[in-house]
């Protein structure tokens, strides 16, 4: 393997049409953020989308706090990238909205702190593509807890209902 000094490829953008702000909600913003900068992490190597991570769970949470919560999230990330059966897109650092699949991602964990698990599994399919949502959902189940026993709790409006605009027509999971 060559290591190149060049810039890593951009990640997968979304397309724009369906952005969710959530204005003034920290959990729902750590949840979506950290999933965009991990996945973006493990998609280019760029450990700068790592770092960009860190820095706004840090500046939220603090270090004690910080560090737990990123080693979860980085496990609810890699179980869902690897049962997934299709390509995930996020929208590029920085952005202040949310995609479909970065709210998909919010709604799984907030289904999970919500005990909502039709939902749950509902939402997760979806985002991975997949019925074989064993792993995804184990790595929710987990991230969510540790958001809680950090006092973050997503609000029960996050939770995508199955016949919301963020569903693929294909997913019809209960």
């Amino acid at each position: 393997m060559t290591i190149s000094n060049s810039k890593p490829p951009a990640p997968r953008a979304a397309t724009p049409a369906k952005v969710m702000p959530f204005p003034g909600r920290i959990p729902e913003r750590l949840v979506g953020v950290g999933f965009r900068c991990w996945l973006t992490g493990f998609d280019t190597g760029d450990v700068s989308a790592w770092e960009e991570a860190w820095t706004v769970y840090q500046a939220t949470l603090g270090t004690d706090l910080a560090k737990p919560l990123l080693l979860e999230l980085s496990q609810f990330v890699r179980a869902v990238k690897t049962n997934c059966s299709r390509e995930i897109e996020v929208y590029p650092a920085g952005c202040l909205g949310f995609c479909r699949d970065e709210c998909l991602a919010i709604s799984v964990i907030a289904a999970s702190q919500h005990d909502r698990r039709p939902e749950l599994r509902a939402c997760t399919a979806a985002l991975t593509g997949t019925d074989d949502i064993g792993d995804a959902l184990f790595g929710a189940q987990r991230f969510a807890a540790s958001l809680r026993e950090a006092r973050q709790i997503l609000s029960a409006s996050s939770i995508c209902p199955a016949n919301c605009p963020l569903w693929h027509p294909r997913n019809k999971f209960s």
